[in-house]
């Protein structure tokens, strides 16, 4: 059966991780996504490179496209994307706009060729502002969205950056799916805009999306980055003074780590919410409300007394009581193998978990059982197994397309364009495609 988005256009212009995980998504639902790059490639299929144009990386993002070449500063190349346009429902982008334009595939160029085109553009900053031309990665936008002053870990002096995944820019192209899904069921519906009423005519109307990684990283601090203003104004003054101050005294990253810290109160003893070593592993527990607590407190056999009335979490006792706290539940779990500790937990109701490595996933039942990763196909390299479609739809399934060589597609996609084959003769030989 078709995928939800089956019938649906995407032409990519997009390089690295944010705006690919997008087009990515979309080709799982089923859109047909043409992934166009120039001659040498999309820079990203260059890390850690298996293959002389392709690494792992670049397939984590990329499967279920067409790959076809195109080098947009020749001049023939915007006859190409001219007629890709008029083909497409949706354009993907993330190039910085002063780019986008000089190559001629700009919002205002493209719609201009198909007016209900819908065109989504990431970026790392945004379009306004003093750092919308500035570029930015992953770790740039971690450092200056407060993604690691929040994480608080520090290692040689210097803040540690989230390095099992690139979460902004994952984020980011998630963030850039929805709304090209949203924009479509938008144009569908074809509302006046002014009176919210279906339009008349077929005079379906596009529009411009934007989505960037810092709103991205914003959206992931969650309750970080949520101020009440009657309670957090003066607070978040008194911080920012504080910081600035100590900056323009020179002072090291880790005191002026501790003392930010200091100044977000967290209670002591934290013993429901953490890693534990056990006999012989790891464990994970997750206990976020009182009566998970509990439950946790009874199967190890300990008593917090910020349970008890009129327990104060402010005062020295309890910062010594916490402290003694966590030495008392660490050795407790230190006691029994993760396996005994797994069935206690689970009987009681307590959520927990072991902590496994990347490797103990390919196989797992639970994964597999789940389609929660596929086996896809790639020309040289043959079967490819990564994760699978984030959703199970029950009567449009989802699918994980093959791996897509450097311009493998591009013969067939400018035949779709209706190039005779003299002509793509010719552009290869004037190095267009």
């Amino acid at each position: 059966m078709p995928g939800p988005l089956h019938g649906i256009n995407v032409v990519e212009f997009s390089t690295m991780i944010a705006t690919p995980t997008a087009g990515m998504l979309l080709a799982d639902m089923g859109a047909s996504v043409i992934k166009v790059e120039p001659p040498w490639g999309d820079l990203w299929r260059y890390a850690q490179a298996v293959l002389p144009t392709e690494g792992r990386p670049f397939m984590a993002y990329n499967r279920g496209k067409r790959s076809m070449t195109l080098d947009l500063t020749k001049l023939d190349a915007a006859t190409v994307v001219r007629r890709l346009t008029q083909q497409a429902d949706v354009i993907l982008a993330n190039n910085r706009p002063d780019v986008a334009g000089r190559l001629g595939i700009d919002y205002e160029t493209l719609a201009a060729v198909n007016p209900s085109i819908i065109y989504c553009e990431g970026s790392a900053f945004g379009h306004d502002g003093p750092d919308a031309y500035r570029p930015g990665y992953d770790i740039i936008i971690q450092a200056m969205s407060g993604i690691a002053t929040a994480e608080g870990k520090v290692a040689n002096g210097v803040p540690e950056q989230i390095v099992a995944s690139p979460l902004v820019d994952s984020a980011c192209g998630l963030a850039q799916a929805w709304a090209v899904c949203g924009a479509l069921f938008a144009r569908e519906r074809n509302l006046d805009p002014v009176t919210g009423k279906p339009a008349s005519g077929d005079n379906r109307r596009g529009q411009k999306l934007e989505a960037s990684l810092l709103g991205a990283s914003l959206f992931m601090l969650g309750m970080r980055f949520v101020r009440i203003d009657d309670l957090d104004l003066e607070p978040h003054r008194q911080i920012r003074e504080s910081v600035d101050a100590m900056r323009a005294a020179g002072t090291p990253y880790p005191d002026l780590l501790e003392v930010y810290q200091a100044q977000h109160f967290q209670s002591p003893g934290n013993i429901y919410y953490r890693f534990y070593q056990t006999a012989d592993g790891m464990i994970v527990v997750g206990c976020l409300n009182a009566a998970l607590r509990l439950k946790l407190l009874d199967v190890i056999g300990l008593h917090d007394i910020r349970f008890d009335e009129g327990y104060d979490q402010y005062s020295l006792e309890a910062a010594d009581f916490g402290a003694q706290l966590m030495t008392d539940a660490e050795a407790i779990f230190r006691s029994k193998t993760n396996d005994e500790w797994l069935a206690l937990l689970d009987t009681a109701g307590v959520p927990a978990g072991p902590v496994r490595f990347v490797e103990e996933l390919f196989d797992h039942p639970q994964v597999m059982q789940n389609h929660l990763a596929v086996d896809v196909q790639h020309r040289d390299l043959g079967t490819v197994r990564m994760a699978g479609p984030l959703a199970s739809f029950s009567d449009t399934p989802l699918h994980a397309g093959d791996l897509p060589a450097l311009g493998q597609h591009t013969d067939e996609v400018l035949a779709g364009l209706g190039y005779p084959p003299a002509t793509i003769a010719r552009l290869r030989r004037d190095s267009v495609v």
